[in-house]
């Protein structure tokens, strides 16, 4: 600072020169001054100062070349032939001491003035370090207290003394004067004294001299005039094309120091040398709020207008490598004309002390220093563009987020847009076409949306698509930046150099552009490193003919001049739209809570995540209340229920065919060998089955059973949702199969009853089971045979023909059973014919299949009431059982088959709730919890099961409400930078 201060002192000392430079007469001719004092003299006089005409463009000129002020050109004189030098001492020595002093006045004079204007220029260009005032001591601020710069200033010599110094033109004209009327004779000399003097004496006007010699026939002058016009305009286009090439090449030297010193600056900081947090940056804010937005309406239904540089061109135009340059680093995938880019992509820019890129839902970052963690993030983005491509599809709308950061970055948000195309290729979708018309369409519609259209200048003009397509959207160019890639293949391939002038100007487009741009991209070569480009495209410039030809003009070309421009008209169009934004995202914010008072005035304004984190723990609570039933219901149910399962295959397959031999002991060989059949094969099986159809019940009946007032319907179909992917996930244990078929053996193979009350036990689980089997037979008969008597007169009802035959055929059969009790459950084919005969002449034609299936219900029927009454007598057998039915006609054999049966599902059951309470229901917890924690990252599932206007009432109301908030601090931040 006290730098700086001393520099100011030293350029008011200077102005101060200038403004009263009092010893000096103006009465000489402004015309016959030297160049130094005609600027000094048409400083203080404002009507003696040539005007500059406006230039009239439509773009501010953004160029390096014009940001230091360009010195007058010099131009050397031009001798023509040879001239004698004559040695004549006196004129050479007023030649010197008029050169001497000339050099002096423009040291003093100009020198103060030029000084200034560079200081101011200079300080202009030095980047706002404010930020980092920490960096310098504390006493550095506080010199000013010990050292007192105004005395220092009133010490140095006034502007009236330093004035003295310069020399009296007035006396200089006499003088001059006189050595002119000396030297009239001999012109040739004064010819010398000129040509001594060098090109100080010249004016500013070219071809005009400080001394005219008196002999307008001279042949000096005849040379001098012979000079044409057109070598004077390209002596000084050349000399300007070099001047200009001087001074960005200093430009650039310096604003590569500026930015290492910046490096230096942020990665002292970034370490945290003093412990001071730096603030987000603007354009991380300002990202930030855009990233919410694509979030709330993807679908851009929403008055989004706050501003973008979108990027559109022609598939293979050179969009990417445009991009691609002024993020100094190969990000993007590149692919020799096919489509790579496949959705959107937001590249944040903005400078830091690394050059480093992230996702905006990542943390790892990619050093774009390094070739391989390039190569890793191209891959990425190639990854998630194929994984927003919907199937069936070739383009998405979904926007990826990129941020890169670096030092020397122009501080922007670009959308990287899928090139245009004319023709749909194979291989492509066949709406791929209208699709990236619609995409280009929503983000260009925004009416500050800065459209930096691309056109590739090595191919016609008029195949180009893109430019229709912008003239639409922005008709009067106003917010367009057109920008002509593949300069140099256009230069070499187009016959007519004026023809890329029309392109760049716009002239061959129906299509306005607020500026227009040529670059140059590389050689074509995919493995050129930024630096190699960047380089190859100043060459080429320096030497094109369409710079030195007028053609282009220096702030038009050049990636570089691109960035720069795109940047500041990008703030530019922020500083204007932002607080419009604020304030009508301000308007929908009241609505929206406006809306959720008037219709859930008693419900707090839960989003979407937040329901799904309340639902998370109401079903976490319900998983829990499964492992708190208590093992007697376990078993009660298990059992019941696996008894329903197996109850027809041990009636049908192992009781009845048991059950129809002759005596006890071919009837325990016949149950033993069905009853090991049935455990190796099917009953552990059927048994898990069992258990784990249970489990699904009960954690059914706990997921969706209400719960009284607290229950908020809203929850319904992500529970119903994780029950059934739970339930998908969960494998019962193998191994606990091979076990239970073991236990379940054990159990059957076991025939001693120990008391009375299993006895009992025994008994009147037999009697349900054949009672339960009575009751399904004869519906099964009554549904053969039609309705009865009392119902055909109670409810009019009527048999059909098919019944009436079935009728008269279950008659016959219980004829028969009624004259032999202990007929075999086979009908012998001489019993068919004998039923057939009987009912044919009663005039009732029937078939024998019918005969056998009729039999078949009557004969079960005439069975278990049988065995009903066999088990009514063996209530008292179990004296005879414990004799082991010795000297007794009762055997009971059937009581104790019905014994074992129900004493392995017992066994069973225990063994399976004991799996359950203590592996499997903890293991369906645990999926559970998966199955949760997966649809928390799964954005699509939670919008799919918790619907409805109150959830998104309250989504809309929390995004306005995010986006107001990080719009009203980016303002705050954007006045402070101000």
């Amino acid at each position: 600072m006290w730098r700086a201060r001393r520099a100011a002192v030293a350029c008011e000392v200077c102005q101060s020169l200038v403004k009263h430079s009092s010893g000096i007469q103006r009465n000489f001719p402004v015309q016959k001054l030297h160049l130094v004092s005609r600027s000094i003299y048409r400083s203080h006089h404002p009507a003696l100062k040539l005007q500059r005409p406006q230039l009239r463009t439509s773009f501010q000129q953004f160029s390096s070349l014009t940001n230091l002020s360009l010195h007058k050109l010099k131009l050397s004189p031009i001798k023509y032939g040879y001239q004698p030098r004559r040695n004549f001492w006196p004129a050479r020595l007023a030649a010197r001491l008029l050169k001497l002093r000339y050099i002096i006045l423009g040291s003093a004079v100009g020198g103060g003035y030029t000084a200034k204007k560079t200081f101011d220029e200079w300080k202009d260009m030095i980047p706002d370090l404010s930020d980092y005032k920490w960096i310098v001591p504390d006493f550095i601020w506080e010199i000013d207290e010990y050292i007192d710069l105004e005395k220092i200033r009133k010490a140095l010599p006034s502007s009236e003394d330093l004035a003295k110094l310069a020399p009296d033109l007035d006396k200089l004209a006499e003088s001059f004067s006189l050595l002119k009327d000396f030297f009239t004779t001999g012109h040739k000399l004064v010819s010398e004294v000129i040509e001594a003097s060098g090109p100080l004496l010249l004016l500013g006007s070219p071809g005009e001299t400080a001394f005219r010699a008196t002999d307008h026939g001279s042949e000096s002058d005849k040379h001098y005039r012979k000079v044409s016009d057109k070598e004077k305009i390209d002596q000084l286009q050349e000399e300007l094309l070099h001047t200009q090439l001087k001074y960005q090449r200093i430009l650039e030297r310096l604003e590569k120091e500026n930015k290492e010193l910046r490096k230096l600056v942020l990665q002292k900081d970034d370490k945290g040398i003093h412990h001071r947090k730096l603030k987000k940056s603007l354009i991380d804010m300002y990202s930030e709020v855009l990233d919410v937005l694509s979030d709330y309406d993807a679908s851009y239904n929403t008055q989004d207008h706050l501003p973008r540089v979108v990027v559109v061109g022609d598939q293979s135009a050179g969009k990417t490598s445009v991009l691609e340059m002024i993020a100094q680093a190969r990000i993007f995938p590149r692919g020799s004309g096919e489509m790579m880019t496949r959705s959107p992509v937001k590249v944040t820019l903005s400078e830091g002390p690394h050059h480093v890129a992230l996702f905006k839902d990542s943390s790892r970052e990619f050093d774009l220093t390094k070739e391989e963690d390039l190569a890793a993030l191209r891959h990425e983005i190639e990854l998630r563009m194929r994984k927003n491509v919907k199937e069936g599809c070739t383009v998405s709308p979904e926007t990826i987020s990129l941020n890169v950061k670096g030092p020397g970055l122009q501080r922007m948000v670009l959308v990287d847009l899928p090139g245009v195309i004319n023709t749909v290729t194979s291989g492509m979708a066949p709406d791929t076409k209208e699709t990236i018309f619609s995409i280009s369409k929503a983000y260009m519609q925004n009416p500050n949306a800065i459209i930096l259209c691309i056109q590739d200048g090595s191919v016609d003009a008029e195949r180009s698509i893109v430019t229709d397509l912008v003239s639409q959207m922005d008709p009067h160019g106003r917010r367009t930046i057109f920008v002509l890639t593949k300069v140099d293949l256009a230069e070499k391939n187009v016959a007519s150099p004026s023809r890329i002038q029309q392109i760049i100007e716009g002239k061959l487009f129906p299509m306005k552009a607020l500026g227009y741009f040529a670059v140059v991209t590389g050689k074509g070569n995919s493995s050129e490193s930024i630096e190699a480009i960047r380089e190859y495209e100043e060459e080429f410039f320096q030497n094109s003919k369409l710079l030195k030809t007028s053609m282009l003009k220096a702030h038009q070309v050049t990636t570089r001049n691109l960035s720069l421009a795109v940047s500041d008209c990008f703030w530019k169009m922020v500083r204007e739209s932002v607080e419009q934004q604020a304030d009508s995202f301000k308007a929908t914010r009241f609505n929206l809570e406006t809306e959720w008072k008037n219709n859930y005035p008693r419900l707090r304004e839960l989003d979407r995540n937040e329901l799904f984190e309340k639902a998370k723990n109401e079903i976490l609570d319900e998983v829990i209340s499964l492992s708190q039933v208590t093992p007697k219901h376990w078993e009660e149910i298990l059992q019941q229920t696996l008894w329903e399962r197996v109850s027809t295959h041990v009636i049908e397959n192992i009781y009845l065919p048991a059950a129809q031999t002759m005596n006890s002991g071919t009837f325990n060989t016949t149950v033993d060998i069905k009853l090991k059949q049935w455990t190796d094969k099917q009953l552990p099986n059927k048994a898990v089955e069992v258990a784990w159809e249970t489990l699904q019940e009960e954690f059914s009946r706990f997921m969706t059973e209400p719960k009284g007032k607290e229950h908020d319907d809203i929850f319904d179909k992500l529970k119903e949702a994780v029950k059934e992917e739970s339930i998908k996930r969960h494998k019962w244990n193998d191994f606990a199969e091979d076990s239970l078929r073991v236990i379940q053996h054990n159990a059957l193979e076991d025939r001693s009853i120990s008391d009375k009350q299993q006895w009992d036990a025994a008994i009147y689980f037999m009697e349900e089971a054949l009672q339960a089997r009575l009751k399904d037979t004869e519906n099964a008969i009554e549904n053969m045979i039609g309705p009865d008597w009392k119902k055909r007169w109670l409810y009019w009802k009527n048999r059909t023909q098919e019944q009436g035959v079935h009728n008269e055929t279950k008659n016959e059969l219980e004829k028969m059973l009624k004259c032999n009790e202990e007929h075999p459950a086979y009908l012998a084919s001489d019993e068919i014919t004998t039923v057939r005969k009987n009912l044919e002449s009663r005039g009732v034609e029937v078939d024998p299949s019918l005969i056998k299936d009729t039999w078949h219900q009557v004969y079960r029927r005439h069975f278990l009431k049988t065995a009903l009454n066999h088990c009514n007598l063996c209530r008292r057998g179990f004296y005879y059982y414990q004799r082991h039915f010795i000297d007794s006609e009762l055997e009971c054999n059937d009581v104790v088959l019905f014994w074992r049966i129900q004493r392995m599902l017992a066994i069973t059951a225990n063994t399976l709730r004991q799996q359950l309470t203590n592996t499997e229901v903890r293991r369906l917890e645990k999926n559970v919890k998966e199955v949760l924690e997966d649809f928390a990252e799964d954005g699509e599932k939670k919008i799919k099961l918790l619907t409805g206007k109150r959830v998104q009432l309250a989504e809309d109301l929390k995004k306005v409400r995010e986006i107001q908030e990080k719009l009203d601090a980016f303002i705050e931040a954007l006045h402070q930078e101000k």
